[in-house]
């Protein structure tokens, strides 16, 4: 857990800048772009149904993104699973994701950054700048700790 918490601050100072802004469509239809939530943390979340650690984050996410979606912090979570975008919104609905879910590619990954491993997580400021990325699962404690650290215009 410390680790976790430790991991974000560190991965700031060295993946810090402004992001183009993305676009991207959820499985309800619904456009999400980085311009959309300023004044508002972002939370992008690549994650797949296969993938172990991601199952383990996923209450974790919808706790923050349910506690702060109103306020302060939006988390929009990509699934990186081929084939049918049928199995991850079935997927998504069993296991309670409260959150956003984009049926991702090589192409809506690349308007994030780079991802080499699930799950993977990138944080935005509320000015839009990319602040952190974390590679591998991250908490809501984590998070929580990280923005609440952090002065933002």
């Amino acid at each position: 857990m410390l680790r976790k918490l430790l991991l974000w601050p560190l991965l700031a100072w060295s993946f810090s800048g402004y992001a183009a802004d993305f676009s991207l469509e959820d499985t309800q239809g619904k456009a999400h772009r980085l311009t959309d939530y300023r004044g508002k943390w972002v939370l992008v979340n690549f994650w797949a149904t296969w993938c172990p650690p991601c199952l383990s984050e996923i209450p974790e996410l919808s706790s923050l993104h349910n506690a702060h979606k109103d306020r302060d912090l939006v988390v929009i979570g990509i699934a990186m699973d081929s084939g049918s975008g049928r199995k991850v919104t079935n997927f998504a609905a069993a296991h309670g994701i409260s959150y956003p879910v984009v049926l991702g590619n090589r192409k809506i990954a690349a308007q994030i950054g780079e991802l080499e491993v699930l799950p993977t997580s990138y944080l935005y400021a509320p000015n839009g700048e990319q602040v952190s990325y974390q590679a591998g699962e991250v908490t809501r404690e984590s998070v929580e700790t990280y923005i609440k650290n952090k002065k933002f215009n």
